[in-house]
């Protein structure tokens, strides 16, 4: 099997860093990517026997295109702090590696929870992101905020899941909330978009329709009526900190 090496970026993960990296603790090289916690992430880290490298954070994308190149082996298993790999995603990518003939990389779906429940949809049941993949070949696109993955060759997918606990209580959520917003809305000031009625009534209303009817956020009760709710803020929360940074620029 090729080499690979699992990178796990954190700020302030104490609650779940010592799970993470149990669960890449078979891979050749685990680094946590660290943005200077305050809290017992590095002590727990370390303690793992786990290498750490720290950077100031700027933005997620940033912080791993950084940490990607200082891996020393080709393959890369990158996991955030509140996901966790499990034994049947490991051996899929353990006899992915084994393969004489392999993609440059791969998509793994995720298994979300939410405040401690399993979400079967709600617009979150086609979630996927590229995990795996090649040092050399792969960067993530220049974005604020939901950057993926370049890939310079083919991707391929993989069927187990990687469990991903999204968040352990509604102040947890609503502090990343906030942050992604704002990232969302520079992303959007960027392009030169500008924000009217429609950004306000219409888009969060057909946000919370599709999550919540479509998709059939319905069925996963309470949790998903939450969760559909919450998403359709952070749509209406987007675009009022857009309005707040083209009126900054007009002063």
């Amino acid at each position: 099997m090729q080499k690979i090496s699992a990178l796990i970026p954190t700020y302030n993960e104490e609650h779940n860093i010592v799970e993470a990296i149990d669960s890449v603790a078979w891979a050749d090289e685990v680094i946590v990517v660290d943005s200077f916690s305050t809290d017992r992430t590095i002590e727990l880290a370390k303690a793992k026997g786990v290498k750490v490298i720290q950077r100031e954070y700027q933005y997620s994308a940033s912080q791993k295109n950084w940490a990607i190149p200082q891996a020393k082996n080709q393959w890369i298993l990158l996991i955030d702090a509140d996901e966790r790999v499990s034994d049947k995603l490991r051996v899929e990518i353990q006899k992915t590696l084994q393969k004489s003939h392999q993609k440059e990389a791969y998509w793994i779906k995720r298994q979300n929870h939410f405040m401690g429940k399993k979400v079967r949809f709600s617009g979150w049941q086609g979630d996927k992101v590229i995990r795996l993949f090649q040092r050399d070949k792969c960067k993530y696109e220049d974005k604020n905020v939901h950057a993926e993955i370049i890939c310079n060759g083919s991707i391929g997918y993989l069927n187990e899941k990687l469990i991903h606990f999204t968040f352990k209580d509604v102040a947890h959520y609503l502090e990343k909330w906030d942050r992604y917003s704002s990232w969302s809305a520079k992303d959007h000031f960027d392009k030169g978009q500008r924000p009217n009625l429609y950004h306000f009534m219409i888009k969060p209303a057909f946000r919370f329709s599709r999550d919540y009817i479509i998709r059939l956020g319905i069925l996963d009760g309470v949790t998903g009526l939450i969760i559909c709710s919450l998403s359709s803020m952070g749509v209406f929360m987007r675009y009022l900190k857009l309005k707040q940074l083209v009126k900054k620029q007009e002063k």
